[in-house]
């Protein structure tokens, strides 16, 4: 990996608890991600970002975990998640968590300005310009809302997709349109979320490109589902996954281990 300055800074890695219960290898992609970019990489000990309890108007836990979070990654230079919308929860809506509490708000402000989204801190802070990765594949990409709309990414998983080996990206109908998913709204309205998922699966399939990458895990598995259960066999992976040269560490996502693409595909 071709990086820039600056170099060598300790990275507070947010694993996040989809990362954690159901694809570590996306969280090993990433601190390899950052290593190759001359990052020291730690995980502390951590727990959930208080996102979901956020999202259902229970701010009394959300300020209870987002405060776990800033002690224990408040040491490090940057805080960097595999995913756009756990760090558009901290760099995003931390602060206003702690109204009323001058200090708390203060410390608050000071830890979500070092917070970034995996793919755009590479890119945008750490000056990274290409990575050492083949995947001789078709893909498509699907712009997470979070990632998008807090955080800005967009360019940047194209610019670092466009240097991997063999990669051809096909750009589907619109790939900045949500997937249904929402983290709690999937739960609280079912059926809004499946119509909504069913009509960006139409649009993956279009492509006809063999692999969906994206940057966030939940927006992958709602969309790895939902191909499944349409009966399409489809590659779905984390972005890092790709990035990091790491895609045989594990099945696509919604696959069993020792799963192998379709001939045609390879």
């Amino acid at each position: 990996m071709n990086a820039g300055q600056p170099k060598g800074r300790r990275v507070g890695l947010m694993a996040t608890c989809l990362v954690d219960l159901f694809r570590p290898s996306v969280g090993f992609a990433a601190a390899k991600l950052l290593e190759d970019a001359g990052c020291t990489v730690d995980v502390p000990s951590q727990t959930c970002c208080g996102q979901p309890a956020y999202n259902s108007g229970d701010k009394a836990d959300a300020r209870a975990l987002a405060l776990q979070v800033i002690e224990a990654f408040e040491g490090y230079d940057y805080v960097v998640a595999p995913s756009g919308s756990c760090a558009g929860m901290m760099a995003k809506h931390y602060p206003e968590l702690f109204e009323g509490d001058p200090e708390l708000q203060r410390r608050a402000r000071k830890f979500s300005a070092k917070c970034f989204e995996l793919v755009s801190f590479l890119t945008d802070v750490l000056g990274v310009q290409k990575v050492d990765a083949q995947f001789p594949r078709q893909v498509t990409y699907h712009d997470s809302c979070s990632g998008l709309r807090e955080m800005g990414v967009q360019a940047q998983p194209r610019k670092l997709l466009g240097t991997v080996e063999g990669l051809e990206l096909v750009e589907m109908k619109d790939s900045d349109v949500c997937c249904g998913f929402g983290g709690t709204f999937a739960v609280k309205f079912g059926e809004i979320s499946g119509q909504i998922v069913d009509r960006k699966t139409q649009d993956i399939l279009a492509t006809q490109a063999p692999v969906l990458l994206a940057g966030d895990l939940g927006c992958l598995m709602n969309m790895a589902g939902r191909l499944s259960r349409k009966g399409r066999d489809m590659e779905v992976r984390h972005v890092a996954e790709v990035l990091a040269n790491m895609t045989d560490e594990a099945p696509p996502i919604g696959e069993p281990v020792g799963y192998q693409a379709p001939e045609a595909e390879r």
